[in-house]
């Protein structure tokens, strides 16, 4: 398990390790969230690396979407 000290300024340093797994790069922004004790950093992604998220095969082909008669037939 990977540990980080709070610095008397309230600074964290990610571990290496994990910078390097998640690809983190300097600078990079965060959201944060609290969960009761747990604080959840969440990197921040540009929209335009988002593009292509939702390209795989099962998006493509819509034959298998219903329309709006067939969800009304119940």
């Amino acid at each position: 398990m990977l540990q980080a000290k709070l610095s008397s300024k309230f600074q964290l340093s990610i571990p290496k390790a994990m910078r390097e797994d998640l690809h983190l790069q300097a600078g990079q922004q965060f959201t944060l969230v609290a969960r009761g004790s747990i604080i959840e950093l969440i990197p921040l992604q540009a929209i335009k690396d988002a593009r292509g998220m939702l390209s795989g095969s099962q998006y493509k082909d819509s034959s298998e979407y219903r329309d709006r008669q067939e969800r009304n037939k119940g």
